[in-house]
């Protein structure tokens, strides 16, 4: 490594999908030649390719991944797997108009793909036997897999790029045929030891192999700890992610685009907040690594370069206090155990807390009193039921209740204002939305109310014209400065 001036970049798979659009605003945009390194790109899968290989993040229609792993569907798996190579190699053709490069990046993705199905095919004949579990290998064949979108789009990217005159290089980290099996960070050191910022720009894989296996602890969101991690061992001057979208006030499909601002400045406990609700501005686990680093985070929009973004960084605090964003989550479950034999009882959350592991459910948020205890929990109804089954096993004298609701939160980095909560419900009550639970810690960086999920949108909206929207904001709440200093 050459240097630490460089920044590390991630493209998401939206961007990715748009060739034209990442090369022009994100890569070149008006940089001269001589300014097109010191960069690092960390790619995601083009958009939807993910879904084909696991499964569908929304809906859960299940991929090649799915399909293997579900004992029933033989060899499903198989036919969705040349589904794919063609849906791969049509991907291809959009991106080269050279005969010569489409070959060259058709067989890349190919061989990968042919390769993945023999082994699956192994692994499948290996598990015919009663000694070998499919279960024990479904981890790696789900990373393995996943690889495979990541590989594509960022050979492809540096292929086209070398075509176009730029020194971009392929940094392949799936571990594909590799020898051994390194620590992540030892991983990076390795790969990157080899390159020179200067004059090369490398066009790194999403997902990287190593072993703590990314997708244990992350699952699909493997990508971003990848690109934090980079940017800690290559010591970046910032990380910054490019979006189809900037990080807004609010969701722009729910109060409308004419109404939403970038944030332009926020701190890392903000994000947190934001990753809590299930908003991808950034993984608290690979924001850690940033933070502790003193690395400064920007989300930027690539579609429209020339906006500076939102800087998101350790110590930032707005100068008057203020709401910067509203978000939330639907499809929450709240589960409520009430238990009068539980007053004054400390270990009856932590026994709650226990059943909530066993079935890996996230809690988002959570209220109790002198006899009950609600949390609110980011999963499915299965899941759910579950859960309920095993907690009336543990409190047999307990009612247990559940209900689908969702959280809205209003969030900033200093929200000691006074009068907030009250503009709050009364901007919720004057749309006859019913608040069944509210949130609020001493450290004032978020409120939260529990409303019904049908309430939703009309929460978002109603919160987001009384706590932002008067201020009349236009480039952003707080302007980021270009520099992070």
């Amino acid at each position: 490594m050459t240097t630490a001036q460089h920044t590390v970049e991630k493209i998401g798979g939206t961007s990715m999908s748009n060739y034209e659009a990442v090369r022009d605003n994100i890569i070149i945009g008006k940089r001269k030649k001589s300014d097109l390194y010191q960069r690092i790109f960390v790619v995601s899968a083009y958009g939807g390719v993910t879904n084909e290989l696991l499964e569908h993040k929304k809906t859960g229609e299940p991929g090649v991944y799915a399909l293997f792993a579900d004992a029933e569907s033989d060899w499903a798996w198989g036919d969705d797997l040349t589904k794919l190579i063609q849906l791969l190699t049509d991907i291809n053709g959009e991106l080269f108009a050279d005969p010569m490069l489409k070959q060259q990046a058709d067989q890349f993705i190919t061989d990968r793909i042919e390769g993945v199905r023999g082994c699956l095919i192994d692994l499948q004949r290996l598990c015919s036997y009663g000694q070998f579990q499919l279960e024990e290998h479904l981890l790696t064949v789900r990373e393995m897999l996943a690889g495979i979108g990541e590989a594509h789009s960022a050979f492809n990217t540096a292929l086209k790029l070398q075509q176009e005159g730029i020194n971009a290089r392929f940094v392949d980290l799936t571990g594909w045929r590799d020898s051994e099996l390194l620590p992540l960070d030892e991983k990076l050191k390795q790969a990157f030891d080899a390159i020179d910022l200067s004059r090369e720009l490398p066009i790194v894989t999403g997902y990287a192999q190593c072993k703590e296996g990314l997708m244990r602890t992350f699952d699909r969101g493997y990508s971003e700890m990848t690109f934090s991690r980079t940017a800690v061992i290559t010591n970046a001057r910032e990380a910054i992610i490019h979006k189809e979208y900037h990080l807004s006030s609010a969701d722009p499909n729910i109060v409308g685009e004419d109404k939403v601002v970038p944030l332009g400045r926020t701190n890392y406990d903000v994000a947190d907040q934001l990753a809590n609700l299930g908003m991808e501005a950034i993984h608290p686990r690979a924001g850690k690594g940033l933070r502790q680093n003193e690395i400064p985070l920007r989300v930027m929009n690539t579609f429209e370069p020339e906006h500076t973004g939102t800087l998101i960084t350790g110590d930032y605090v707005s100068e008057k206090p203020q709401v910067e964003i509203v978000a939330g989550a639907k499809g929450v479950f709240a589960i409520e155990v009430f238990d009068q034999d539980m007053q004054g009882e400390p270990g009856s959350d932590r026994r709650i807390l226990d059943v909530l592991s066993r079935f890996k459910v996230r809690f988002m948020s959570k209220d109790t009193n002198a006899n009950t205890i609600t949390h609110y929990v980011d999963t499915t109804l299965k899941h759910v039921k579950r859960v309920v089954k095993a907690l009336e096993e543990e409190f047999p004298n307990a009612e247990i209740s559940t209900r689908k609701v969702a959280l809205v939160s209003a969030i900033g980095s200093d929200m000691k204002v006074p009068g907030i909560l009250a503009r709050s419900v009364k901007s919720l009550a004057d749309k006859d939305i019913s608040v069944l639970a509210i949130h609020q810690c001493m450290r004032q960086v978020d409120i939260q109310f529990v409303v019904d999920e049908d309430k939703y949108d009309q929460a978002i909206v109603a919160l987001h014209g009384a706590l932002i929207e008067p201020h009349n904001h236009e480039y952003a709440i707080v302007a980021a400065s270009t520099t992070a200093s």
